[in-house]
């Protein structure tokens, strides 16, 4: 009887994007041992998984948040300007609170970290495969206190496009120097740029600039912490 129950299970229909091999492969292993779930495509980049998921039509997209060419939140924004009737899952690892709010204005369906079992993600499949939305346990208090406690959005003055880019390289973990050796500009004018990047955005440490450009869409997720060329001593 439970075989024939199976059987009656429609194949959910999955692209899975994840810029790790080993990542991927252990979690496709997972999926496809509950017996509903057919992983039918793998991207190892954002661009990929864009293409992949508007040439095969899957019913499921499992994105991670970082990866190269294109971000799972840019992956799951073209999704929806695209209108692909297509349930959006992230599985990352961030839990920042920028991260979960870029992640939900995409209009992804559900939020979960690597951390939950396999159990949790593929019943976190199957849920968003159905419509609904999922957020992992560890997300939802977060966004529960915001919809009960919520806050006037704070103004941010707008950078310009020279603050942008410094910003874009503070991001990468570049220090002042190495920003202003790239630049063609000194010290004392990086430093001169990254305070007033501080006041606009109400920032009180370079992550924390880092993470609200992030959130205010001005700049990527960067592909990598650090550069080949910048891997020296300052």
């Amino acid at each position: 009887m439970s075989n024939d129950n199976e059987q009656m299970k429609p194949m959910i229909r999955v692209v899975l994007a994840d810029d790790h091999a080993v990542v991927r492969a252990g979690i496709r292993q997972f999926l496809e041992q509950a017996g509903d779930i057919d992983v039918i495509a793998e991207a190892s980049d954002g661009a990929m998984a864009i293409e992949m998921i508007g040439r095969m039509a899957p019913d499921v997209a499992i994105l991670d948040i970082q990866m190269p060419k294109a971000t799972g939140i840019e992956v799951s924004r073209e999704i929806r300007a695209h209108r692909w009737p297509i349930g959006v899952l992230i599985l990352t690892s961030y839990d920042d609170d920028p991260y979960i709010s870029a992640v939900l204005k995409t209009g992804a369906n559900g939020y979960v970290l690597k951390t939950a079992s396999p159990d949790e993600i593929i019943n976190a499949v199957r849920d968003v495969y159905q419509g609904k939305s999922v957020l992992d346990a560890e997300i939802l208090p977060k966004v529960l206190a915001k919809i009960a406690n919520p806050t006037p959005a704070p103004f941010y003055e707008p950078l310009t496009d020279r603050e942008i880019e410094i910003l874009s390289l503070v991001a990468r973990g570049l220090t002042n120097k190495v920003v202003g050796i790239k630049l063609k500009i000194s010290d004392r004018t990086v430093q001169g740029h990254i305070a007033r990047i501080f006041e606009k955005l109400l920032a009180d440490s370079r992550t924390e600039a880092v993470m609200r450009g992030i959130s205010l869409g001005l700049i990527q997720l960067p592909e990598e912490i650090y550069d080949n060329d910048t891997n020296f001593e300052i």
